[in-house]
């Protein structure tokens, strides 16, 4: 049997109908793995492929879809199956058609709403991924500890196995020494998406939002919404409507930045030093707002 007569068992035992790949095209996924749409002339789902090493990372994002799911907050692709298939491993969700303009009032009250869907610690059941990258999630009490221990304390670590030590490290100690007046509150562990930038949301023909690609974790809020605001593609009537749902207080505009240095730490990990200057600026500006 080929790659694709297995994947289309996985389909039909998933979904309790008998489905046959009669059609299969490649399509972006990104850069971290390979995919495909599969048709059977009535019904059409996306795969997502990867080395067999990589089933883990695949389970861990097919149970996030699911909780983003569950919370009946945003629209989210339905993962159906999970396995591997060929040498492979794979993912299959649902298909949508995202090529319709985003409707940023809505996808920015339907954040809020997400969010609202809180858990009794931070972190998540398992680890997951950032890209690539492992995330580690194991539940804890405390927000700070949480975000030292298990987001930017693992980053730093990783820069300096890949070389960036120096004064990346020396400041960086500096700054997780200080989380606490920085954080500065005390938020509800929210349900997050994880990696919330532009090219992780889409819209429908009728305009309804889509987010999808997750690294679910409950967090502060304003870390998935630091995120929108990382890379752009979000707009400000998605960032209006979001603060009129549920609004700010002053300080997030430090801990915007505080929360968002994890990821290009992160992406200074994945693709190199190109990331360096704007870790340590960020540095740099935290540290000076607790002088």
């Amino acid at each position: 049997m080929t790659r694709w007569d297995l994947i289309a068992e996985h389909i039909g035992a998933a979904t309790g109908e008998s489905f046959q790949v009669r059609r299969q095209r490649p399509v972006g996924g990104g850069c971290i793995n390979r995919a495909a749409v599969v048709e059977d002339g009535g019904r059409a789902f996306f795969v997502k492929l990867n080395a067999p090493e990589r089933l883990d990372m695949f389970e861990a994002e097919s149970e996030g879809l699911a909780a983003l799911a569950a919370a009946r907050a945003i629209r989210v692709p339905d993962p159906v199956c999970v396995g591997l298939a060929g040498g492979e491993s794979f993912l299959v969700m649902e298909r949508l058609d995202l090529g319709g303009r985003l409707d940023g009032e809505r996808a920015g009250r339907q954040l809020a709403a997400l969010h609202r869907v809180t858990a009794e610690r931070f972190g998540w059941h398992r680890d997951n991924t950032i890209g690539s990258t492992p995330q580690l999630n194991a539940p804890h009490p405390d927000w700070v500890a949480f975000w030292r221990e298990r987001r930017l304390g693992p980053q730093l670590a990783l820069a300096a196995a890949n070389g960036h030590r120096g004064r990346l490290q020396s400041d960086g100690e500096r700054l997780l020494s200080r989380l606490d007046t920085l954080v500065g509150h005390a938020p509800p562990p929210s349900l997050l998406h994880g990696d919330l930038w532009g090219g992780n949301i889409g819209a429908t023909p009728e305009g309804e939002p889509v987010i999808f690609d997750p690294a679910v974790y409950h967090g502060d809020r304003e870390a998935d919404l630091a995120m929108t605001e990382l890379f752009g593609g979000f707009g400000s009537r998605f960032q209006a409507a979001y603060r009129e749902a549920w609004p700010l207080d002053p300080a997030y505009a430090v801990r915007r930045v505080l929360y968002n240095l994890y990821h290009v730490l992160n992406h200074l990990n994945l693709f190199g030093g190109g990331y360096l200057q704007q870790s340590q600026s960020m540095i740099e500006r935290l540290l000076a707002e607790t002088a």
